[in-house]
């Protein structure tokens, strides 16, 4: 019996020449069934989380090209070091940005790894951009990449790895109902 590995496919990347690969255009049901998606599998998340009070309650958009954004106003709340946005805040919105991109296409995953590079400080009390796009996707894997944007210059980047999110009977095997 041969061995298929699985199929791998180029979902909105933008290549070293600049073209972009088709992605499915922008409509009223794609961001429908975004919005759907996020709220039926992420309604406290702490980033995107329209029931948590305590969450940043960021408001992700579907852009044209497939990609995802959302402002974030940089809080002082959020402080790290003096005048500087904490790293794991910085961490959480470049997650929460390709989680969400992941929503726009349909898939609910979890991450399995989050390499962030911190370029620059990120200040408090202005705000900034965050931004995922998904740049491969196979059956087993996703893989995307984020980037949050302040004053016009990138501050952070991340690269992700995300799995398919297990079913209630996978998580669950005594056969209690859990919500996924």
């Amino acid at each position: 019996m041969i061995s298929r590995r699985p199929r791998k496919v180029k979902i909105a990347a933008p290549v070293d020449n600049g073209v972009m690969h088709p992605s499915p255009p922008l409509t009223m049901e794609l961001d429908q069934k975004f919005v759907a998606v996020r709220r039926r599998h992420h309604p406290d998340c702490v980033v995107c989380g329209s029931r948590n009070a305590r969450g940043l309650q960021l408001a992700f958009t579907r852009q044209a090209d497939g990609s995802v954004s959302a402002s974030f106003a940089c809080d002082p709340a959020w402080t790290g070091y003096s005048g500087c946005l904490h790293g794991g805040v910085i961490a959480a919105l470049l997650d929460g940005a390709s989680t969400n991109c992941l929503f726009a296409h349909g898939h609910a995953a979890l991450t399995a790894e989050l390499i962030v590079r911190y370029r620059e400080p990120v200040a408090t009390g202005r705000p900034a951009v965050v931004r995922a796009r998904l740049v491969e996707s196979t059956r087993h894997l996703h893989y995307l990449q984020a980037e949050l944007e302040q004053d016009g210059r990138v501050k952070a980047t991340a690269k992700a790895r995300f799995i398919p999110r297990p079913t209630a009977s996978e998580v669950n095997p005594d056969g209690k109902e859990i919500v996924l």
